[in-house]
C-alpha cells in the first residue's frame, strides 16, 4: 500500500494530498504528530518532515516532487500545461517564489513575536508584494496562468490560505478581489474539502 505521512494542516502536506487525491492515485494517509513523529516514517526520511510518500519502494520526500509524481501517474485537466512550456517556465517561477521568498515573509508575519526585528505590519507588507502579482495574474481569467487550475495554483493557495487566515477581517478588506475570489473556489472546492477531512 502506498502511504503518505502528512499533517493535516501544513501548506506542503495540503498541495501533495491534492495532486495525489487529483491523480487519483489511492494513497493510506499516516496523521503524523509533529511532537512525536513515527519511528517508520524517520526510517524513510531522516529530515522529519511531512508529507512523505512511500510508493512502489520508492520514498519521495519532497511535496513538490510528490505532487509531479502523482501528475505523472495522471494528469486529467493538463495541470502540467504540458503543451506550453512557456506557461511551465512560469509556474516554476511561481512556485519558487511561493517557496523561496513569499514562504519567508508568512512565517515572520504569522509567529511575528518570534521576529521582534520589526513590526508585523512589516512583515504582511513584504508578503503583499507576492499577493498583489497574483491577483494581477487573475486578471480575466479565474486560474494564474490558464483557464483551468494547474500546477503553480495548487502549489500556492494553501500558502495565500495560510496569509489571509492569519488576520481574515484585514484580508477581507484588501483590494485583492480577484485573489479572494480565487482563494475561496478553492476552499469550497470538493478537492480542497476532501483532503482536509479529519
Amino acid at each position: 500500500m502506498n502511504t503518505l505521512y502528512s499533517f493535516r494542516r501544513c501548506p506542503y502536506a495540503m498541495r501533495a494530498r491534492m495532486a495525489l487525491r487529483y491523480s487519483g492515485v489511492v494513497v493510506q494517509i499516516v496523521e503524523v504528530s509533529l511532537k512525536a513523529k513515527p519511528a517508520d516514517m524517520l526510517a524513510l526520511s531522516s529530515k522529519g518532515t511531512v508529507p512523505v510518500l512511500s510508493v512502489d519502494g520508492r520514498v519521495i520526500d519532497e511535496s513538490l516532487d510528490i505532487m509531479r509524481w502523482a501528475l505523472a501517474q495522471n494528469d486529467p485537466q493538463d495541470w502540467l500545461l504540458k503543451d506550453d512550456p512557456q506557461a511551465q517556465q512560469h509556474s516554476a517561477a511561481l512556485i519558487e517564489k511561493n517557496d523561496q521568498v513569499f514562504k519567508v515573509h508568512l512565517n515572520r508575519y504569522k509567529y511575528a513575536e518570534r521576529y521582534p526585528e520589526q513590526p508585523m505590519a512589516f512583515y504582511r507588507s513584504e508578503g503583499e508584494v507576492f499577493l498583489r502579482k497574483l491577483d494581477g495574474l487573475l486578471e480575466g481569467r479565474d486560474y494564474l496562468l490558464a483557464d483551468h487550475p494547474s500546477l503553480a495554483d495548487v502549489a500556492v493557495m494553501p500558502f495565500v490560505r495560510q496569509f489571509a487566515h492569519v488576520d481574515r477581517e484585514w484580508f477581507g478588506q484588501t483590494p485583492y478581489v480577484r485573489l479572494q475570489a480565487w482563494l475561496q473556489c478553492f476552499i469550497e472546492s470538493d478537492l480542497f474539502t476532501s483532503i482536509m477531512k479529519k
